[in-house]
């Protein structure tokens, strides 16, 4: 917590101060998901987490046990995400903001970071937990498709969401987070609820790191991309699968136009190495495309997939080469 708590000038005693940074570490991976879903940006996340903890070391002395660490830290959390939520446009995906384009589309001006949705390694916004249900529900809650859905939703109703069906939190203690009521709270889960259902979320199928079908899927997968086999590829990908790559708002629908971006504009890809990646509890790769002929392989993108009924369903290339030391990947790649 030294990164926190630099500059202070809270007067806590050192027993105090151990406590209380011993509590707020233990909450710092749950707190930067709960932020997460909320901003729909780690960077956002990681900076409203530090926020939250600095807030909660200057008023320690003024926490006296009268409601759990959690809540309260959960409550200042909330506090920070919606101030940043007051002045921040909404994120999105490409598949949010137009129509399917075709293979022959050009690509417009890349927009700005701040308009999309961010890939999230694992590590950074899954707390570990015994309980097989709460990790599903956890993993579930921070696929793209949902954390995309989770956007459309207004500030408080994205609150009440997450904690009361993510969370798990009951009625009466989310109110009083929110200091409203409890009839307040059920409101807004309703609207929230009937505004998720209009965007028809599909059930992803969570990956398994011992589910020997998907497995198989990614290694052909990988097989064929490295190889550049089209044919081999477009044979693994659902008939209306996806593919979108932020910064560009370009994005395609079906195998075919896929096949004919890879050989067209997407050329450039032929030749990269893709490394397995933990993100948004999906099957990831980071992709190192060649520089030139022969040239090394250096970062592209973090590829985020997205598998149901055995077949890719969703492919959103984030072409943000700071992504790799994020996710703690190499500058360059050896062939």
């Amino acid at each position: 917590m030294t990164d926190v708590i630099a500059g202070t000038e809270a007067p806590v005693d050192g027993s105090r101060r151990a406590e209380v940074e011993a509590a707020l570490a233990l909450h710092r991976s749950e707190l930067t998901g709960y932020c997460y879903r909320m901003l729909g940006s780690v960077a956002e996340a990681e900076d409203a987490v530090q926020d939250t903890l600095l807030r909660a070391w200057r008023a320690s002395d003024s926490f006296e046990g009268r409601a759990a660490v959690r809540s309260w830290l959960y409550r200042i959390a909330t506090n920070v995400c919606l101030d940043m939520l007051k002045s921040r446009k909404r994120r999105a995906r490409p598949v949010d903001l137009g129509p399917a384009a075709t293979a022959t589309t050009p690509l417009a001006t890349p927009l700005p970071e701040n308009t999309w949705i961010e890939p999230a390694p694992d590590v950074e916004v899954l707390p570990a937990t015994d309980d097989p249900a709460e990790e599903a529900v956890l993993r579930e809650s921070i696929r793209l498709a949902f954390i995309a859905a989770l956007q459309v939703l207004p500030a408080r109703q994205r609150a009440v969401l997450i904690l009361r069906e993510v969370l798990r939190w009951q009625a009466t203690e989310v109110a009083e987070l929110l200091g409203t009521s409890v009839q307040s709270v059920n409101s807004a889960l309703q609207r929230a609820r009937a505004t998720l259902a209009q965007h028809e979320l599909e059930p992803g199928d969570m990956r398994d790191e011992a589910d020997d079908e998907q497995q198989s899927l990614l290694a052909r997968y990988v097989d064929a991309f490295e190889r550049y086999d089209l044919d081999s590829l477009v044979a693994l990908l659902h008939e209306d699968m996806v593919m979108s790559m932020p910064p560009y708002d370009l994005w395609l629908r079906g195998p075919e136009e896929l096949r004919a971006w890879f050989l067209g504009s997407g050329h450039g890809c032929e030749g990269s190495a893709l490394v397995p990646v933990m993100a948004n509890a999906s099957p990831a790769f980071a992709q190192y495309r060649p520089s030139g002929p022969g040239g090394r392989l250096e970062p592209w993108s973090i590829q985020v997939l997205e598998i149901r009924d055995g077949r890719i369903t969703s492919l959103t290339s984030f072409l943000d080469k700071d992504l790799f030391a994020r996710f703690g990947l190499p500058e360059t790649l050896e062939r």
